[in-house]
């Protein structure tokens, strides 16, 4: 049964793929969003990507996660994601975790855990539920400072706006 690894060995692959989720990360913050990236890896190839969009498409469901998924199904032409990697600068939520148990991914990467929503151990277990049949392989802390950092400067700048209205 796989389980959660906590930052292993970070290979130059992870680092690398890590670091351009992070950017997607800062797409998203500075449209506003909660500055999330993910990515979607094939045997060491990127297939797709994104940055959460919730607001701007006025979609609750558009988390980074989703979004990559979609695009990776949509250009692999199939729904099962069996041979691929998703790397996402935060835990994934429960949402986020349903899809990953339908696209039967093979491993999910994820720097910061997140105390509040996090599906893959912190808060919730959806990801590897001994009730589900699918499981995934789980790795986490990977640049775990960075993707927080990003997280904690977004909400403190949010909490020093004033209110409009």
């Amino acid at each position: 049964m796989p389980q959660l690894h906590c930052a292993p060995a970070e290979t130059a692959t992870t680092l690398k793929f890590m670091r351009l989720a992070l950017r997607d990360a800062l797409r998203a913050q500075k449209e506003g969003e909660v500055p999330v990236g993910a990515l979607v890896v094939q045997d060491g190839r990127l297939i797709a990507r994104a940055h959460n969009r919730p607001i701007h498409l006025k979609d609750p469901s558009a988390h980074a996660e989703i979004l990559a998924l979609r695009r990776a199904a949509r250009k692999l032409g199939n729904y099962r994601l069996t041979a691929c990697t998703l790397y996402v600068t935060i835990e994934p939520c429960a949402m986020c975790a349903g899809a990953i148990v339908q696209a039967r991914l093979r491993r999910v990467v994820f720097g910061a855990s997140d105390p509040k929503a996090g599906a893959c151990g912190s808060t919730l277990t959806v990801l590897n539920h001994p009730k589900l049949n699918h499981k995934v392989e789980i790795v986490s802390g990977v640049l775990a400072e960075e993707c927080a950092l990003r997280l904690r400067d977004f909400f403190r700048k949010r909490r020093k706006k004033p209110k409009k209205g």
